[in-house]
């Protein structure tokens, strides 16, 4: 089962990326996981430029490198999430945060597209290079834990951040 290809963001995906940010803000969801804050954003050229230069030249808000990507049902071309690989970790990022932030569009959940979606990425970070990456998830984010050690994860740590419980996997490539 391999319905998703991971493809970078562009002007022509425009309407399909506003429509899953669309989905997302009537499930009371402003924060989307794994795409940069679009949830925050009203004009998508505004979010696409940001996206774009801080995989190049210009660093995110936690101060790295990182490639945002959605996922995509080759069946229908239908945006199923979002997923963001931080090419390396700052201090803050290594206590919370990690190499992947990912969300699945809420009508998609609970069909096994968070773990294809992960398992892309991983491969991805591979070619990069990397030997491992850091992933971090609420406690109560069952899912999210579950797809982790799906993909490899092996539970580190726990932490509270902005008093939540946390939980710190790392997964070896």
């Amino acid at each position: 089962m391999n319905d998703l290809v991971l493809i970078r963001p562009s002007k022509k995906m425009e309407k399909d990326i506003w429509e899953y940010r669309q989905e997302y803000l009537l499930c009371g969801e402003k924060h989307i996981n794994g795409c940069c804050g679009i949830g925050y954003y009203d004009d998508f050229d505004t979010w696409l430029e940001f996206v774009l230069a801080i995989e190049k030249d210009k660093l995110s808000r936690e101060g790295v490198h990182a490639s945002t990507f959605f996922s995509v049902r080759k069946s229908d071309n239908k945006i199923i999430g979002s997923i963001q690989l931080r090419h390396f970790l700052t201090e803050d990022l290594k206590r919370h945060g990690g190499h992947i932030g990912y969300g699945i569009r809420p009508a998609e959940r609970k069909k096994g597209y968070g773990r294809q979606q992960l398992l892309l990425i991983l491969d991805l970070a591979g070619r990069m290079g990397m030997s491992k990456v850091m992933i971090s998830c609420d406690k109560d984010n069952i899912a999210s834990g579950r797809t982790a050690m799906s993909c490899g994860g092996v539970l580190k740590c726990e932490n509270l951040y902005k008093g939540k419980q946390q939980q710190i996997f790392w997964i070896t490539l």
